[in-house]
């Protein structure tokens, strides 16, 4: 009987492990209909996404790569990365992880866990984990639901990249995944956000709004025409700036320099999250966080990071002002002409010619501006030049740019006709669309001292 009873009171003093603590967190989550629902959703809704839309006539084409879709299978999991980093993982973070914390002041079942577990700690790092887990399985739904979407429906064919060349199907299946892989960093930032705010602000709602409400401040903040510096050291600029990765040469620069910050503001938000936690009173049942609280240990950090980023970036990459200048977009501009004319003319049955021997050049002006023009809008003009070996007469073609202000442009013919004045060409096998009518291009804003 006594050895029973020393037994039992063993079990009952043991602390649970990690492992163990993941696992029964794992479970409570999974078991809730809205997460079930969600990643069912994130495992099915973009593949049927990708296959009815790359098989529609009116395709996405103010979305990067949308314009691709009928031509790729690739061109569809790039698509669905620009909406899931605008508006799914935003809204999927603080699903999981800005509820983690604050479903247990909901409930009142702290006081049960704490007798179960017996360690703050092992609890904070359980439910970190599985919210992880659920997170990554999600966005792992996302990129595998897309991709298996596209190559059905549209087939494993080439890749046009932004400035113009192609990536052959492998080269686009590596950089694809790459890019997926790079915008977990921002949503692991997010994600942390999340858990700060539901161990800040407890039962408030606000803890389960607070990583998309971040997010959506962090796009408008990518709107607006700030400092090149500040763009880079917001996390939310690793999920656009995969867009170097599809250029020749790549311009790794701003993505990695995104990756860096947003694993900074992972592991900051993180560590904060913790530190609060293991100091909280769980004997209040009613505990809503702390308005104080909120702008001092979550508000006030974050924004030092910001500014701290922003001129660690400055200082190592020399970048200023916008980024967007009258030479880098007219060397832009004129590269993918460049590419895309070569693509014309294989449609169109003529001679090849190469980048070299056409010698496009490029001269843009912003507004009213002709010289020292910076800066984006979609007031730019642009005459691109070119020469075809044995004739003297130079052709021209005249584009209108709308150019944002993280250095993305779209190019819209303006004539002659025969070049870029339609959206169809005349082939032999049939009218084809025209790859000098549209395009999308891409200005790195950093230096070009920063890359490497």
């Amino acid at each position: 009987m006594t050895a029973t009873v020393v037994r039992d009171s063993v079990a009952i003093t043991a602390r649970v492990s990690v492992p163990r603590a993941y696992r029964f967190e794992l479970v409570k989550l999974l078991s809730q209909w809205r997460i079930r629902l969600l990643v069912l959703a994130c495992w099915l809704a973009p593949g049927l996404f990708v296959a009815a839309v790359s098989r529609q006539s009116t395709l996405p084409v103010d979305t990067l790569f949308g314009r691709w879709m009928h031509a790729t299978g690739w061109a569809g999991p790039l698509v669905v990365l620009g909406f899931a980093g605008t508006w799914v993982l935003p809204l999927l973070t603080s699903v999981v992880a800005g509820d983690v914390f604050a479903a247990e002041d909901r409930l009142g079942t702290w006081r049960h866990l704490l007798v179960a577990v017996r360690s703050p700690r092992r609890i904070f790092a359980a439910k970190a984990l599985a919210g992880l887990s659920v997170i990554l399985l999600t966005a792992a739904g996302l990129v595998a639901s897309s991709v298996l979407g596209g190559l059905p429906a549209v087939g494993n064919q080439p890749l046009v990249g932004l400035d113009g060349h192609l990536l052959t199907p492998g080269d686009a299946a590596v950089k694809v995944l790459l890019a997926w892989a790079c915008a977990l960093a921002p949503t692991l930032a997010l994600a942390a956000i999340g858990l700060l705010g539901s161990v800040l602000l407890g039962r408030s709602p606000m803890g389960l709004l607070l990583p998309a409400l971040v997010a959506l401040a962090m796009q408008l903040a990518q709107m607006l025409p700030l400092p090149v510096a500040v763009r880079l050291a917001l996390p939310g600029y690793a999920f656009i700036s995969f867009s170097g990765l599809f250029t020749s040469p790549t311009q790794p620069a701003p993505l990695l320099i995104g990756v860096a910050v947003s694993l900074v503001w992972a592991v900051t938000a993180t560590v904060l999250a913790h530190a609060l936690f293991v100091r909280r009173d769980f004997t209040n049942p009613a505990y809503d966080g702390s308005a104080r609280r909120a702008v001092t240990a979550g508000v006030l950090p974050l924004a030092l990071l910001v500014a701290a980023g922003a001129a660690v970036v400055a200082a190592t990459t020399g970048a200023t002002g916008s980024g967007i200048d009258q030479d880098k977009l007219q060397r832009s501009l004129a590269t993918e002409f460049a590419h895309l004319y070569r693509m014309q003319t294989e449609q169109l049955n003529r001679p090849d010619v190469t980048e070299a021997a056409l010698k496009a050049t490029a001269a843009c002006a912003k507004g009213s501006l002709k010289e020292a023009a910076e800066g984006p809008g979609n007031d730019w003009r642009c005459v691109v030049t070119w020469h075809l070996p044995g004739i003297q007469a130079a052709g021209t073609a005249v584009y209108q740019l709308d150019v944002t202000a993280d250095g993305r442009f779209m190019a819209d013919g303006d004539g002659p006709k025969e070049v870029n004045g339609y959206f169809l060409v005349r082939t032999e096998t049939g009218d084809a669309p025209n790859p000098l009518w549209q395009f999308d291009g891409n200005v790195e804003l950093l230096p070009a001292t920063s890359k490497g």
